[in-house]
């Protein structure tokens, strides 16, 4: 299958600044790439593409005071088959893994890893290791926390999350990332698109999605808390300890979003959605 993605966003800027930005496709995805993956920058100003200590593709710019626009449409080729479950892969020991998937084990900005270890293993010390423990947490993340874009709040922890029950898909990610690696298994945040393809329509906004990843027998599998079951058409962006690490935008000064629209489907659907990609786009 082909997914279309692609995003329009406007900020206002309070005075010339610099600008880093997390927006192409994962260089994993890279080679799945049937159009190119540019970041359109309005205005045109000089900018430089590299790649952070977390493997992801970003740019960096220097921006004037005013309106900024970042925006892009691409093609990517998908199998099509939902979220691939790891039924068998065995939990590693600690001593096993490799060196840098360790510091997903540790806590970090919005994953409190010590505060919440008690909680992780009264809940979850008796179930097997591996991919059934990891189920268990997903169950209950997914079960306990209630959903609602009027809960977000960009401040909120894991602990705070454990508490509150309530927040938006960033949020289930955390706790689910932090009673992950509490029970020694490391876990990573991830975002990108993820569209309401083959399912029902979502009621609101598209935006770009969160997931997480767990490392079991040796490599990183997706799980998705806020779902909680098996998704088409998952298209990374980028990794990271937590939301802090892979932010969409990131202004060094005093900045307001104007506008914000993101697009993820199936190319062969509707052509009212094909006109939305192009206006979205359009300069």
């Amino acid at each position: 299958m082909r997914i279309r993605v692609g995003y329009r966003i406007e900020l206002d800027l309070s005075k010339p600044m610099a600008v880093v930005a997390v927006l192409n496709v994962h260089p994993s995805r890279v080679k799945d790439l049937l159009e190119p993956d540019e970041v359109q920058i309005s205005p045109e100003v000089q900018s430089e593409a590299f790649v952070d200590i977390f493997g992801n593709r970003c740019v960096r710019l220097q921006a004037p005071q005013g309106t900024l626009q970042f925006s892009n449409s691409t093609l990517v080729h998908d199998s099509g088959d939902p979220d691939p479950i790891p039924w068998d892969a065995p939990q590693l020991s600690i001593d096993q893994l490799p060196t840098d998937v360790v510091q997903f084990l540790l806590g970090s900005r919005y994953c409190e890893v010590d505060q919440l270890s008690g909680l992780a293993w009264q809940l979850f010390g008796n179930t097997p290791e591996g991919w059934p423990r990891v189920k268990a947490i997903l169950d209950w993340v997914h079960s306990e926390v209630t959903f609602g874009y009027c809960f977000a709040r960009s401040t909120k922890t894991a602990v705070d999350v454990s508490i509150e029950k309530q927040g938006v898909c960033r949020d289930f990610q955390h706790l689910a990332i932090t009673l992950c690696r509490a029970m020694h298994i490391p876990a990573r945040y991830a975002t990108g698109y993820l569209g309401d393809i083959r399912i029902p329509p979502i009621p609101g906004p598209m935006d770009f999605s969160a997931w997480f990843e767990v490392y079991l027998g040796g490599r990183w599998w997706s799980c998705d808390a806020r779902h909680n079951t098996p998704r088409v058409g998952r298209i990374l962006m980028a990794t990271g300890r937590d939301a802090a690490d892979v932010a969409i935008t990131t202004t060094f000064g005093l900045s307001w979003l104007k506008r914000f629209e993101v697009v993820s489907y199936e190319e062969e659907e509707s052509a009212s959605l094909l006109q939305q990609e192009a206006t979205l786009v359009a300069t």
